[in-house]
């Protein structure tokens, strides 16, 4: 069995980890006008009052990205972008309270959306009962029905969870389809939770690295055309 070298880690990791912080510095904004709305989808993951607001795996990080999320949803309503959102709803017996403090019980304030989101309404809810949001078998249905959308901007919660393994996933399945597509996360509208080991600087910023290793596009953020908004 090869050993990873702690030596090497310590020395080099600094490195690194300052290249890549550059590297993520220097993303571009994407315009919202570049998109063919007819091709593309917002995807807001886990902005609900169970990461943001309250409970177990409450954040400040995410509280902090309702605004710009909130921004990037009205804008993709005003330009006929059709919008869904997941969230998390476990029942009482959840394998995933093994992993993670018990969270988002379904029919409790945790599991519901942010009160900004739901006040603008249109979008199409997913319940999901675990971290990759993909395998839900109604977006899978979602999915057959909107053939025509390959354009995915995927924003929320948390950067190195449920936003990695959903991009990645969604990329792999049109991967493996043998079709095109575009899977856009912007950094100013995802980030994860500070706690124990996970740091959350350092995972926010290795998982958009790794998401960009494995064919997602990472923006800076996403604006609306120069004159709306």
């Amino acid at each position: 069995m090869v050993k990873w070298s702690k030596e090497s880690i310590l020395s080099e990791g600094g490195k690194v980890f300052s290249a890549i912080a550059e590297w993520l510095d220097q993303r571009p904004e994407l315009c919202l006008s570049q998109l063919d709305p007819k091709r593309t989808a917002l995807i807001i993951v886990d902005m609900i009052n169970g990461f943001a607001r309250e409970g177990a795996l409450q954040s400040p990080r995410v509280e902090k990205i309702i605004d710009p999320i909130v921004c990037l949803t009205r804008a993709c309503q005003k330009a006929g972008i059709p919008v869904l959102a997941f969230a998390d709803s476990h029942g009482e017996m959840s394998p995933e309270f093994r992993a993670y403090p018990p969270h988002c019980l379904a029919g409790t304030s945790e599991a519901e959306l942010v009160d900004e989101l739901k006040a603008l309404g249109g979008y199409r809810l997913f319940l999901k009962n675990s971290v990759n949001g993909f395998l839900e078998t109604e977006f899978q249905q979602w999915l057959k029905e909107h053939q025509a959308i390959d354009q995915y901007l995927v924003v929320g919660d948390c950067t190195d969870i449920c936003i990695q393994q959903l991009a990645v996933t969604l990329k792999a399945w049109f991967n493996m389809n043998n079709r095109e597509s575009r899977v856009i996360v912007p950094v100013n509208a995802v980030d994860t939770f500070d706690g124990g080991l996970h740091h959350g600087d350092l995972m926010h910023v290795m998982a958009l690295f790794m998401m960009s290793g494995n064919g997602v596009e990472i923006v800076g953020r996403i604006v609306e055309p120069e004159g709306e908004g």
